[in-house]
């Protein structure tokens, strides 16, 4: 069974003092690839190290909407440049909004800052990661602004409702560690419901680890339970599913594995 993780941040410190070993055994795991999404700045650089020290890392960058306040006039020209230099970036991610943390930067900066990088994900033919916690509203009414624009909803937690119209519009629905949890009933009605072409795996790691590793640092491999998880909703053999899903990510990130 092979695994393509659609979304995780291994730049995290977290992962400080033990990469080499741990991306080894990662690929013996049977984990082909990896989308690394920067958050800020910083993180964005480190996706790129990251890319070019090891081979299953591909990359998004963007601004986190917990860092939205960092965006400057020429963010976008240094984004541009990383992409135009590092042809393994992939998407424009991970960008949204949060409204869950008070500390966060106010709503209205933060979606303005997401318009900013829906615009130029769009005019460079990027699909999106878009993080939406507590703001399924505002969020969708910006994604319907870019027709066209593809992507996926990063650890999605709305409705089947909301769901079916994110896939009418082109996207992808991120499932995670949380789908494994006692208390996921929203998220598998939703997987329950939509088509299993529409759905990608994600880690998020280093957090959101599935059961039975909740609460430990989370890891790509760890996604073999998010997936037996689904397969056993939709009655398919993990084998077969998981050739479904790793064609799902290789297909919105638009990547040819050698």
């Amino acid at each position: 069974m092979k695994i393509f993780d659609s979304h995780a941040h291994y730049d995290d410190e977290l992962f400080s003092n033990d990469l080499d070993e741990l991306v080894r055994e990662l690929k013996e795991n049977n984990v082909i690839g990896v989308i690394n999404c920067g958050v800020n700045h910083d993180s964005c650089i480190a996706v790129v190290d990251l890319m070019r020290k090891y081979d299953i890392f591909y990359g998004a960058i963007g601004l986190h909407p917990e860092f939205s306040h960092t965006f400057y006039d020429k963010i976008l020209d240094f984004f541009d440049k990383l992409i135009y230099s590092n042809k393994k970036i992939r998407a424009i991610g991970e960008i949204g909004l949060d409204y869950y943390w008070k500390e966060n930067p106010p709503k209205e900066h933060q979606i303005k800052v997401f318009e900013y990088q829906m615009k130029f994900a769009n005019d460079l033919n990027l699909p999106v990661i878009i993080h939406d916690r507590n703001a399924h509203n505002d969020t969708y009414e910006v994604v319907k602004k870019f027709k066209g624009l593809k992507g996926v909803l990063h650890c999605f937690s709305g409705s089947v409702e909301l769901a079916k119209e994110y896939i009418k519009l082109g996207y992808y629905i991120g499932i995670g560690g949380v789908s494994t949890f006692k208390n996921s009933k929203k998220i598998i009605d939703v997987i329950e419901n939509i088509d299993i072409h529409d759905i990608l795996v994600e880690t998020d790691a280093p957090y959101l680890a599935p059961e039975p590793f909740r609460g430990k640092r989370n890891r790509s491999d760890y996604l073999s339970y998010v997936i037996d998880k689904i397969a056993d909703i939709k009655g398919l053999k993990r084998e077969e599913l998981s050739d479904i899903l790793v064609n799902n990510t290789l297909t919105l990130f638009n990547i040819v594995l050698n």
